[in-house]
This record gives structure tokens, C-alpha cells and sequence, in this order.
């Protein structure tokens, strides 16, 4: 085969690999934009995982359609790949967000057949306010238990440089200003502790194994990482840490899907292991 047939062919491979797409689905009624879906799809197959993305923006901005190398990237391994919005500050609480999170996994359970997805693994993923998200749901089982699901569909979580798995240890420990912002952002203390991933951890409860991303020199993160992963250690959960170096915050997500990169290689790891 010559040159110039060779590449013509990985071309034609690299085209037909391109997961489908289908956006603005909604997961809510009466419609809300805030309140929808975008399904990436592997072009050929059935049963494939799923993976849940969601957002971050600091619970007041953000859109599903950042997913920067994702789709690709899941498609290439044989994963759906579905991200979505929820809705933010001040029109909802970081409780109704975990349960819009839980509302439109149930969305998606019911159709996953429609998309080539299999309901019964689901890998939860989020960035910054998004890991905040997916540990809560993964470690709550109240919120999937108020749409009729379990944790036992739930095969990982990977919630990426996140700084609120301990909310009360993260106001307690933040610089004053921002310390603030959190504290009016959560509520109550009694509500900052109910929205910490590490409030649920127990055993028993089929919280799946955790893949903890983190920017390694960042000491907030990096604590915040640290903390999880001691409580679910501690409760016989699986939980693996990993500080990516040489990323900032914003990379450390828009980077994950790339194959150079050392924090997605680690990643593939932790999802074959399970």
C-alpha cells in the first residue's frame, strides 16, 4: 500500500470513528435549558458504559458543551459519554443540583438502550464544582434512591480537582474572602456538612471505587483529594489518588481525554481495573 493510500485509510478510520451526537435533550419538565443533555455515542456497538460528565463554574456558570477532548477521547475506548447542564445559583441549591444530577441519570437509564449504553455501568465524572457533584451523588445514595436507582449501577467516580469534598474543612482552611463565598454558597453549617461527600461515606452502601484527579501543587485540591480519599479508604471503599503535574486548574480538565497525557493514562487504568 502506497503513502498516500495509507492515509486515506486512516482518514476514512478516524471519520467513521467519530461518535454520534445528539444535544439539548431534556431530562425535566416543563422544559429548561439548564435542564438537558448531550449524548455522545461510539459510532458502531451496544452495551457500551456509560460515562456521566458533569460541569463545573464554581455552582453559578459552566455548560455541558465543555467537554474539550471527552468525546472523542470516551467514544475511542468504547464509552457513552453524556454530559449535561444543571442548574446553578441562585435559582437552585447545590441540593436541588445533586438532584437534578441524580434526575437526569435516571433520564438516561431509561433510554440508555436508545443510545448504545448499558444502565448498569455508569462511571460518575465531574470537574471542580461538577466533582463536588459526582462524589455527593456516589456516596448519597438518597439522591438515586429518590428516582428509584442504586449505587450498584454506579462502577466509579472520578471527581477532578475538586475542593469541596469536606466542605466545613475547606471554609475552615481557605483564604478569608473566598472562605466566605463557599459559606453563603452552602448554607447553613448544618447544610455544609450535609453536602460533603465525606458526611456518607460508610460501608456497605455500594460506593464504588474512586479515581480522586487533583493538581498536585495545589495544596487546597491536593488536601481536599487527600481527605476523601482517607474516609473512603478508612470505610473499605477503593480509592486511588493521583496528582497531575505541571497542570492548572483549567487544564487539568480541558487536557483529560488527550492520549499524551498523563493523568487520562491513569485514568484508562483505574476503568480497565474495575
Amino acid at each position: 500500500m502506497n503513502t498516500t493510500l495509507a492515509l486515506l485509510l486512516v482518514a476514512s478510520q478516524a471519520l467513521a470513528a467519530e461518535p454520534k451526537a445528539e444535544r439539548d435533550l431534556a431530562y425535566a419538565e416543563p422544559r429548561n435549558p439548564r435542564q438537558t443533555i448531550d449524548i455522545y455515542t461510539p459510532a458502531e456497538g451496544t452495551d457500551h458504559p456509560i460515562v456521566f460528565w458533569i460541569h463545573g463554574g464554581g455552582w453559578v456558570q459552566g455548560d455541558k458543551a465543555q467537554v474539550n477532548n471527552k468525546p472523542q477521547a470516551f467514544a475511542d475506548r468504547g464509552y457513552v459519554l453524556v454530559s449535561i447542564n444543571y442548574r446553578l445559583l441562585p435559582e437552585a441549591t447545590i441540593q436541588q443540583m445533586a438532584q437534578d444530577v441524580a434526575k437526569a441519570i435516571h433520564w438516561t437509564c431509561d433510554r440508555a438502550k436508545d443510545y448504545g449504553g448499558d444502565a448498569s455501568r455508569i462511571y460518575i465524572m465531574g470537574h471542580s464544582a461538577g466533582a463536588q457533584l459526582a462524589a455527593l451523588v456516589s456516596t448519597d445514595d438518597r439522591y438515586l434512591q429518590a428516582e428509584g436507582l442504586s449505587l450498584k449501577i454506579v462502577k466509579g467516580c472520578v471527581p477532578v480537582d475538586g475542593d469541596t469534598y469536606d466542605v466545613p474543612l475547606q471554609i475552615a482552611t481557605e483564604p478569608e474572602k473566598p472562605s466566605k463565598s463557599h459559606a453563603e454558597k452552602f448554607g447553613s453549617p448544618e447544610m455544609q456538612k450535609e453536602l460533603s461527600p465525606v458526611t456518607h461515606v460508610a460501608s456497605g452502601k455500594h460506593i464504588p471505587p474512586f479515581f480522586i484527579l487533583y493538581v498536585a501543587d495545589n495544596p487546597l485540591t491536593g488536601a481536599q483529594a487527600h481527605r476523601l480519599a482517607e474516609v473512603l479508604q478508612a470505610a473499605g471503599i477503593r480509592a486511588v489518588e493521583f496528582g497531575a503535574e505541571g497542570k492548572t486548574h483549567g487544564t487539568i480538565n480541558a487536557d483529560l481525554g488527550l492520549a499524551d497525557d498523563k493523568a487520562t493514562v491513569a485514568l484508562w487504568a483505574f476503568m480497565m481495573s474495575g
